[in-house]
């Protein structure tokens, strides 16, 4: 019952996302995008992932990177191009593309702040405009377990806890400021409680 709540407002969640990513950036069908972040399933069936390519009116002019094969991802979503790269080291030429999105991925990029620095400085150099949702550290459920003020903890205590309910990725949560810096260049940063989102350059 609680899976399929979380899964309901996880849905409506990344819904509002495009909905803003599309009013803010107002990309067209020429616009190339490329989505930096991405995992190796399909959307639908109580799943989330990937909802970018499944409800972007134009998969085609999207590039999508996950830093695994991505077999399954291709075969659910043949017009778009799947790369699999590392997010801090693109495999892309500058500015190659008009839009760069992520959607909930730097807070699980390895090294920190450095390491989530290298995520985004990438993301702009490839993106000549960008798109980055985190989850809101300062937000008082952990959205990815549902459990309360875990993401609070020192790491190795939260780490602990968040193993304990089967979450083994890295979680270095973000709160607005610490968003904000992680850009070369001055972003807007949007509050939604749960979810910050930053939309740049300003």
């Amino acid at each position: 019952m609680l899976g399929r709540v979380a899964s309901r407002v996880s849905l409506r969640s990344r819904e509002r996302k495009l909905e803003l990513f599309l009013s803010e950036l107002r990309p067209g069908p020429e616009t190339s995008v490329v989505d930096v972040g991405v995992t190796d399933a399909s959307f639908g069936s109580g799943s989330t992932d990937n909802f970018f390519e499944a409800l972007y009116p134009w998969p085609a002019q999207v590039t999508a990177v996950g830093h695994t094969e991505l077999d399954h991802f291709a075969a659910a979503f043949p017009a778009v191009t799947a790369v699999q790269a590392d997010g801090r080291n693109l495999p892309f030429a500058d500015e190659q593309f008009d839009v760069g999105f992520s959607n909930a991925v730097v807070e699980h990029v390895a090294g920190g702040r450095e390491g989530q620095g290298q995520f985004v400085h990438e993301l702009c150099r490839v993106a000549k405009r960008v798109f980055v949702t985190t989850p809101n550290r300062f937000f008082p459920l952990e959205v990815h377990t549902l459990v309360p003020f875990a993401h609070w903890l020192p790491p190795s205590p939260r780490a602990r806890v968040l193993r304990g309910r089967g979450f083994d990725d890295v979680l270095d949560p973000l709160g607005p400021r610490e968003l904000a810096a992680l850009f070369p260049y001055s972003v807007r940063v949007i509050n939604r409680g749960m979810t910050l989102i930053a939309v740049g350059p300003r």
